[in-house]
Order: C-alpha cells, then sequence, then structure tokens
C-alpha cells in the first residue's frame, strides 16, 4: 500500500494532463478547469468520544449520548483556493450523489469541474447522470493520506467533541455556525497539501 500511495502522488500530475488531454472539447467550452477533493461524512447525535487530558490515575469524564440518527454531509473542498460546497443528505448511496451533483453544476456554472472521489458505491452507479461541467476522478485507493477533505471533518468534528444535542436540527444548528466559520483559508491550509499543489500546476490546472 505505501507504495501505491507514493505512485498515485507521483504519476497524478499525469493522469490529470491525460484526462485534460481526452476531454479537450470540453475545457474550451468552460473559462477555467477546477480540482475538487470530495468525500461525505456522517454526523449523528452518537457522542463523538476523543481523548482527555487528566491527573495521574483519574479516570476521564463525560456525557455520551447513544442516539444513532444521523445525516451526512456532503462536501468537495478545493485545495488550491480553500473554497467548499456542502449540502447535507439523508443517506450516502447513489441517488443522494447524484443529486449532490445537480446541485454542485450550477453553483459554478462556468468551470469545469474535475471531482476526485474514492470508489464507493455511491461514486460509481451506474444510473448517475453526471453534468456536463462535471468529471469523476476515481481514486481507488481508499487510504487518507490522498484524502484532503478527511482533514476538514477531523475539524469539525473535534469542535463536536463530546456535545450531546437533543435533536437533530440541535446538531444541525452547531455544524451550520461551524461552517459559516469556516474559512476559504482555513481549508486551504487543512487541504492544500504539497504534491496536491505541485501536480495541479503541472497539469496547467
Amino acid at each position: 500500500m505505501p507504495g501505491e500511495v507514493d505512485e498515485f502522488k507521483a504519476n497524478l500530475s499525469k493522469r490529470l494532463k491525460a484526462l485534460l488531454e481526452r476531454e479537450s472539447e470540453k475545457v474550451k467550452r468552460y473559462e477555467k478547469v477546477s480540482f475538487w477533493c470530495e468525500d461525505e461524512s456522517r454526523f449523528g447525535g452518537h457522542t463523538m468520544a476523543r481523548n482527555k487530558i487528566t491527573l495521574f490515575g483519574v479516570k476521564p469524564i463525560g456525557n455520551f449520548q447513544d442516539n444513532f440518527q444521523c445525516f451526512w454531509l456532503y462536501g468537495p473542498v478545493e485545495p488550491r483556493q480553500g473554497r467548499s460546497f456542502f449540502y447535507e443528505f439523508s443517506h450516502l448511496d447513489g441517488d443522494c450523489f447524484g443529486e449532490y451533483l445537480l446541485q454542485l453544476s450550477p453553483a459554478f456554472p462556468n468551470e469545469l469541474h474535475i471531482l476526485q472521489v474514492d470508489n464507493a458505491p455511491a461514486h460509481m452507479a451506474g444510473h448517475l447522470e453526471i453534468p456536463d461541467n462535471i468529471i469523476c476522478f476515481i481514486n481507488l485507493l481508499v487510504v487518507l493520506k490522498l484524502t484532503p477533505q478527511q482533514r476538514v471533518w477531523l475539524y469539525l468534528k473535534n469542535f463536536l467533541a463530546w456535545e450531546t444535542f437533543e435533536s437533530l436540527d440541535a446538531l444541525r444548528d452547531k455544524l451550520d455556525a461551524l461552517l459559516n466559520r469556516l474559512s476559504n483559508d482555513t481549508i486551504g491550509y487543512l487541504t492544500g497539501w504539497s504534491w496536491i499543489l505541485e501536480a495541479l500546476c503541472l497539469s496547467g490546472i
């Protein structure tokens, strides 16, 4: 696996160049090409536990809630500019992913979006209708080292650690507040990995 990860990083610029060449006619129809890293994460009433610092021999104490109601947050990030586009859905499946693409497409209508996704069944459903200005760039290696969006999920969930919520709506309110404070600079800091930015530069994106 480490060798495959290194190979993916080393060949990313070549793969992106080849993709742009194959889709050259489509590239000409849009003002710019944008590269996004897309992922989804589940949020729910089950308390997110984190480590606590205590005195030696003192057991940590924290309120814990067993509530397995949840929703999914879909959200790609753009490592270069720190942009994002979050949207809530009830499930992680092909229907919801397809609807998400239909929301993303008109949000940035003048751009051709290369959307890096993993090989989850939702991303590869046969009935997906992908908008003209979106290209799904499949990453077959499902590892955290290749998914910068995971750092955004961790960042958000750290603010939710050990909190309990009376309802999913209460959780939504807290999450909305966190997302509204999430700046492009913060996202760029979390996801602008050097090997991604180098690949984008070399591929001309």
